[in-house]
């Protein structure tokens, strides 16, 4: 049944109440998102702090990612989303409380990152797993593009009210608002009566934790696709993933950008997120995923060299903003594909074991990188990394991603889904 019938049905109601919360909710982990590396560059200036601090938020998936995914499989998911929800408010407010009573450091922020990023583990494996609950499967990919663009618009607000706001009070204390844009979205959450969970899914065997991340392990491993998504991402993200670490060093050394300035690029992005986000789902249906999706990544490799070579802030400006659509775009179309061929009762573990091993070299790639900063020059840093992305684009474009459409209607694929569709 398709999204745009249901509008006036139940279905159209709860997911307008997931989608009301869960924007307002990212316009908070925006203004964090914002002020995180702000408030890291104030306190120590160093480019290997602001690595170590992307490294913190990424190493709970290494630690816990496989455990969690397969818990939140076997849990109720709404339930689950409005603990965590509830419990990151308490976290991310105690950095303002610390800095009010003095004790606020460097290490404080690691520690309220590290417990943070923890719980969203479990929250973000919830979430995905909720909007096949909430959408049919034909809208997945547009669906996710409205979605991102939709969230996307809040975080463009968000770092222009943060810099708005960093003129009139302390940095810290701006973390307060994502605390309570948290609570927001525990009470939308709490209005929806749909649950989040497959139908089936009550039905299904209960085994244990080991028993169902090995599952999940050998589903993801097994999928010629998704086995080689996993691969590049995980690549892509350890020669990557220091350049949004040190955008905040790069803005303030490189382009000679204050706080007020490093807020706009932070919106531009976001701008170039929304505008990629809503057309995602036309580029998807001209083109296939292996085109869209490699495509976006060496678009994205060109940008990052661009950047390396501009010093000029306004230069800069709108080609952060098509380096960060040209990411979101390669991001909606991997998720939707896991979203279309994974059936259901897996998707929370498949979804973390994914995060897990795409997400495993970025704790060591932004240390590494923010060690290479230091040593050589932001510059440098960005135009290596910007030339490795397009030569590892290149080189998977003969994998199995190149025709992925061969691979969902596959066996043993296509019966996992078959058994898993809603009738």
């Amino acid at each position: 049944m398709a999204v745009i019938p249901e509008r006036r049905g139940r279905r159209f109601d709860d997911f307008g109440k997931f989608f009301v919360g869960q924007t307002i909710s990212n316009l908070g982990n925006s203004i964090t998102f914002f002020a995180a590396p702000i408030l890291v560059y104030h306190l120590t200036g160093s480019a290997l702090d602001l690595g170590v601090t992307t490294a913190v938020q990424m190493l709970p998936y290494l630690l816990f990612g496989l455990v969690i995914g397969a818990w939140v499989d076997r849990v109720d998911r709404r339930r689950l989303m409005i603990a965590a929800d509830l419990a990151r408010a308490g976290v991310i407010a105690s950095i303002p409380a610390a800095a009010a009573f003095g004790w606020l450091s460097v290490f404080w922020i690691y520690g309220a990152t590290f417990v943070a990023a923890t719980i969203s583990i479990a929250f973000d494996a919830a979430q995905f797993a909720a909007i096949p609950s909430l959408v049919a499967t034909d809208d997945l990919v547009a669906a996710n593009g409205r979605i991102q663009a939709s969230f996307s618009a809040a975080t463009v607000l968000g770092p222009l009210l943060a810099g708005t706001l960093l003129t009139v009070m302390p940095v810290a204390d701006i973390f307060t608002l994502d605390a309570l844009s948290f609570l927001a979205s525990a009470l939308s959450l709490g209005l929806i009566r749909r649950s989040f969970n497959h139908a089936d899914d009550s039905n299904a065997e209960v085994g244990s934790l080991g028993r169902d991340i090995v599952d999940g392990l050998r589903y993801v491993l097994g999928h010629p696709v998704l086995r080689a998504i996993s691969l590049m991402m995980a690549l892509i993200n350890f020669i990557g993933s220091t350049t949004a670490a040190q955008l905040v060093f790069f803005a303030h050394r490189r382009l000679g950008a204050d706080d007020s300035r490093v807020g706009l690029l932070y919106a531009a992005g976001s701008v170039g997120v929304v505008v990629t986000s809503l057309i995602a789902g036309r580029l998807r249906r001209r083109w296939s995923f292996g085109q869209v999706a490699l495509g976006a990544l060496m678009v994205g490799g060109a940008l990052n060299l661009l950047l390396a070579l501009v010093s000029n802030y306004w230069t800069a400006l709108p080609i952060w903003a098509l380096f960060d659509g040209a990411g979101i775009l390669f991001n909606i179309n991997t998720g939707s594909l896991r979203q279309a061929i994974v059936p259901n009762h897996l998707l929370g573990r498949v979804i973390s074991i994914a995060g897990v091993l795409a997400w495993s070299a970025i704790p060591l790639g932004t240390t590494l990188g923010g060690v290479a900063v230091e040593r050589t020059s932001i510059q440098f840093v960005y135009a290596i990394i910007g030339a490795a992305t397009m030569a590892i684009a290149a080189a998977f474009a003969f994998s199995p991603i190149g025709r992925a459409e061969c691979y969902p209607s596959d066996e043993p694929a296509a019966e996992q889904e078959s058994m898993s569709a809603v009738p």
